[in-house]
């Protein structure tokens, strides 16, 4: 028996680490699906596994423990920083503006009840207050890549004497749930909201937007004036996106470029914008029903996926598909959203495009893209490791010369960098892609270990902290900071800028990153919106939070 017992007490064994980080992580992720009320803290319950652990001493040395945590953090932010790379700077719309204008008042807000909370309950003369305030914070905002950033900046400062900040973040986290989804609750009664009237109103929404879908439709050629006329003269005088991708002449199914005749009586088949389709018909010619068997060559209509690296950054110009080709590229679909082909457009690995030709032609541009699922599935780990290469020494950097402590760090520069990489990589020829199951196995080994090491280190101090210390006023003015912002950011949302409330239940989700309240505003809401706005606030609330966690240690603490 003394080498079972061993193995549980001898911390500098490789085994005995191996098997602590497993026991602690397995034990957080199973209590972590244990739900209260309808809501579950998730794989956050890992930190508090670990907290148990390191309090009855199962423990690894403090320089393990902090690299892995470290670690497990670089390879977190970075894996979130790839996924809302691509669509980080397009969520910056008109809409998006006011969206994302809101999260960042409520993070402000969040900051300053923190600091009134601070100067209002807590002794400043004391050190060690602050930082803890710190960790309240992120507790209250369920930000746990903050909590990183900022244990990142007190290691900065204070070295190995840095305050144990997640203490006070595990004892602000539960309630923290629990008050987001409470204060989205309160602020439908605030504002008198009615489901039905909301679903409506999405209902009546969703239906103008429709004019932004792609529409389909076949055409003959009516307009006199169109005789003789090429598609590229066509198409700049209607001024109008929309794509012929056959045509039917004498009988003789052609695939059209922009240097093709129209002729009265020709029969083609055209994809537009919803909102253009009545001028383009109003211009052209009537819609009618084309029996394309008539073609004397078999056609293809295929969707083809993008896995070449080579092509990777490639635009449609570059490409000239129907001339090199002899097909025609429709349209685009791109992290489940479908776009039209134009000429600038840059192609990607993970695209899928429609193609229409001749069944040997479609075919050599299947094998000129890829179009291997397998290989698609494969991970871009020189990407990954590439990029937080960048992402370490972009953070190492200081912001002043002279000021060594003034930089992003570990937390903030690998995040930078991922969305950067995320959204321009192709243009340095780096394969971004990865699959979302890849993503979010890398994203969560990476939580866990950080959440796992945190709570160890933790651990041993946590419950006289809470017990005898001032845990108890951690989770009142945790409390504080997590309602107060959203009872004023989100009246303001409904009354002056007219959100739907569903879009606002998701706005506050993604301010807060939160998932399980994204969940319950999904649950009450058969449409969307709710996950618009999450997707629509997240990348700059997630940035923003890290951001502001380093900047709060460094020039207040």
């Amino acid at each position: 028996m003394d080498w079972l017992i061993n193995l549980f007490t001898n911390t500098e064994s490789v085994a005995h680490i191996a098997i602590l980080y497993a026991i602690v992580i397995a034990v957080g992720v199973y209590l972590g699906k244990i739900k209260v009320a309808g809501v579950s803290l998730g794989v956050t319950f890992v930190l508090f596994a670990g907290i148990v652990a390191g309090h009855f001493g199962f423990t690894a040395p403090t320089p393990i423990l902090t690299f892995i945590q470290d670690f497990g953090l670089i390879l977190f932010v970075f894996m979130i920083g790839l996924q809302v790379g691509p669509g980080f700077f397009e969520s910056f719309g008109t809409v998006g503006i006011k969206l994302n204008g809101l999260a960042t008042a409520m993070i402000l807000l969040n900051i300053a009840v923190m600091f009134g909370c601070y100067y209002i309950f807590f002794d400043t003369s004391n050190p060690n207050n602050l930082p803890m305030m710190v960790g309240t914070l992120y507790g209250a905002v369920t930000n746990t890549p903050g909590l990183g950033a900022a244990n990142e900046a007190l290691g900065s400062l204070f070295g190995t004497g840095a305050p144990q900040i997640a203490s006070a973040y595990a004892c602000a986290y539960p309630l923290g749930v629990l008050g987001i989804i409470g204060a989205i609750i309160l602020i439908r009664l605030l504002c008198k909201v009615s489901f039905e009237k909301e679903e409506a109103a999405l209902e009546e929404e969703s239906g103008a937007k429709a004019t932004q879908k792609p529409h389909h439709m076949h055409l003959e050629v009516s307009n006199k004036y169109l005789e003789g006329k090429t598609l590229l003269q066509v198409h700049n005088f209607l001024n109008r996106e929309f794509v012929v991708s056959r045509i039917l002449h004498d009988g003789h199914v052609s695939i059209p470029n922009r240097d093709t005749i129209f002729h009265l009586g020709d029969q083609m088949y055209i994809v537009c914008a919803e909102a253009d389709y009545e001028a383009i018909v109003a211009f052209i010619g009537p819609v009618i029903e084309v029996d394309w068997a008539q073609q004397d060559q078999p056609m293809a209509s295929k969707r083809i996926l993008v896995t070449n690296p080579k092509i990777n950054g490639k635009s449609f110009g570059d490409m000239h598909f129907s001339s090199v080709y002899g097909v025609n590229v429709t349209r685009v679909t791109r992290h489940g959203m479908d776009i039209f082909a134009s000429p600038s457009l840059p192609l990607q690995v993970g695209d899928r495009i429609m193609v229409v030709g001749p069944e040997d032609a479609v075919d050599n541009v299947a094998h000129k893209m890829g179009n291997s699922i397998k290989r698609l599935n494969a991970p871009n780990i020189a990407t990954i490791f590439v990029g937080i290469t960048l992402g370490i020494i972009f953070g190492s950097l200081p912001f002043i010369p002279g000021m060594p402590l003034m930089k992003l760090g570990i937390a903030g520069g690998p995040l930078i960098i991922a969305i950067l990489i995320g959204r321009y990589g192709y243009k340095i020829k780096l394969v971004t892609y990865t699959t979302t199951s890849a993503n979010m196995m890398l994203r969560e080994i990476g939580l866990v270990l950080f959440l796992a090491s945190v709570g160890i280190k933790a651990g041993a101090g946590f419950f006289e902290t809470v017990m005898q210390g001032d845990g108890l006023l951690y989770v009142l003015t945790g409390f504080l900071i997590t309602v107060i912002p959203i009872l004023i950011i989100g009246p303001i949302a409904r009354w002056k800028f007219k959100f739907n409330y569903f879009t606002i239940a998701g706005m506050i989700s993604g301010t807060y990153t939160d998932p399980p309240a994204l969940a319950y505003s999904n649950s009450i809401c058969s449409k969307e919106a709710p996950a618009v706005g999450y997707s629509t606030v997240y990348p700059l609330s997630m940035f923003l939070r890290i951001l502001t966690a380093q900047l709060i240690v460094l020039f207040f603490c």
